[in-house]
């Protein structure tokens, strides 16, 4: 007959396996979403970064643009718009 030491042994034995065989399930989707979690994070800074420079590309134009317009209004003003005399 197997001592009552000997068999609460193998109980926890098997149960050892079985929660190292659940950690590794619990692992895995870890492992798997973290590459597509990766690619998300890169697109939302990609898409951040796109923004930022878009409205700093429309400030720059609207500035450019509106300067260009009180040149052009100070010049025709002025009597210099270019047009001969």
């Amino acid at each position: 007959m197997a001592s009552v030491l000997g068999m609460l042994e193998e109980r926890e034995a098997a149960v050892r396996v079985r929660v190292e065989g659940l950690r590794e399930e619990v692992g895995r989707p870890a492992e798997v979403l973290e590459a597509p979690e990766v690619e998300l994070d890169r697109r939302v800074i990609a898409r951040e970064e796109l923004v930022e420079a878009l409205a700093a590309s429309a400030a720059e134009t609207t500035a450019v643009t509106e300067a260009d317009e009180k040149a052009a209004s100070a010049l025709a003003g002025a009597g210099l718009d270019g047009a001969a005399d």
